[in-house]
């Protein structure tokens, strides 16, 4: 499209469109997707017990859950206890380097607990992180 200035000048007009504004928004939605995706691990709602020491999350792992009605979760899958060990080992994964999150809530009996663990030992795997929270405590120096 052109157009004629006062001083009888023609002129086109910038018609592209500039997508390098559009580009570092999406980037940056998508580092921040990035950020905040090992956080959101899982949907099945879990009181998880509080402690003084808490890591961080910074690694995408599998997740075993158990609920506070007992129920077992691998990922976000009800699973067996008895069908646990098979659905945890990988293919061409060496299960003593392999490793999980678990996460408990904390109503479950200890027997229930061990129950699990010792699927997941049965796996071959070793290398589990229980999920807990951070405890606050009010008025304490830390």
């Amino acid at each position: 499209m052109a157009f004629t200035t006062n001083n009888g000048q023609t002129r086109t007009s910038l018609a592209e469109i500039n997508i390098t504004p559009l580009v570092d928004v999406v980037l940056v939605l998508l580092v921040i997707f990035m950020i905040t995706e090992p956080v959101l691990q899982s949907g099945i709602e879990v009181n998880v017990p509080k402690t003084r020491t808490v890591k961080e999350i910074t690694e995408q792992r599998m997740v075993v859950t158990i609920d506070r009605d007992d129920n077992i979760f691998l990922n976000d899958q009800p699973v067996n206890i008895h069908d646990l060990p098979e659905k945890l080992h990988q293919a061409g994964v060496d299960p003593a380097r392999q490793s999980i999150y678990l996460r408990s809530d904390e109503r479950v009996s200890f027997g229930n607990f061990a129950s699990v663990m010792d699927a997941v030992k049965q796996s071959g795997i070793t290398n589990v992180s229980i999920v807990t929270q951070p405890l606050n405590i009010k008025g304490s120096g830390n």
